[in-house]
């Protein structure tokens, strides 16, 4: 069941670089800051694949290799508000992107994680990345 709100998506040039949104708004009983906060993307027919985290406690954030340097996660916690960064977004990335949060999970170990350990989603947001 959805319980974050996502903004963003829609049609992409490739080489674009376009911004996501994730807010648990109004929700005490969802305070983003106790969560550590996850990107995914699923690709049509695939499986969830993690494209980013930040942690719950000190905030570092980790990403796939096939998008460091090129993607940013962030938080504002007065907000309650995460955000994803994507830049040089390329055709193959083309795909379906989710928030999600959960706070047992520790995004240092994230790899070792699946979806289905994060309890809390967004609705997710097509990207289309194409001219």
């Amino acid at each position: 069941q959805v319980h974050l709100v996502e903004s963003g998506g829609g049609l992409v040039q490739p080489r674009g670089s376009p911004g996501f949104s994730c807010a648990a708004p109004g929700f005490r009983e969802l305070t983003l800051h106790h969560h550590a906060i996850a990107w995914f993307r699923q690709f049509p027919g695939k499986e969830y694949e993690g494209v980013s985290c930040i942690s719950k406690i000190d905030n570092n954030t980790y990403y796939a290799d096939s998008v460091k340097g090129r993607f940013t996660i962030s938080k504002d916690n007065a907000k309650n508000t995460v955000y994803l960064q994507m830049n040089n977004l390329k055709p193959e990335e083309t795909a379906v992107y989710f928030c999600a949060a959960d706070t047992a999970v520790f995004c240092s170990l994230w790899n070792d994680y699946d979806n289905d350990d994060f309890v809390f989603w967004g609705q997710g947001t097509q990207v289309t990345v194409s001219s």
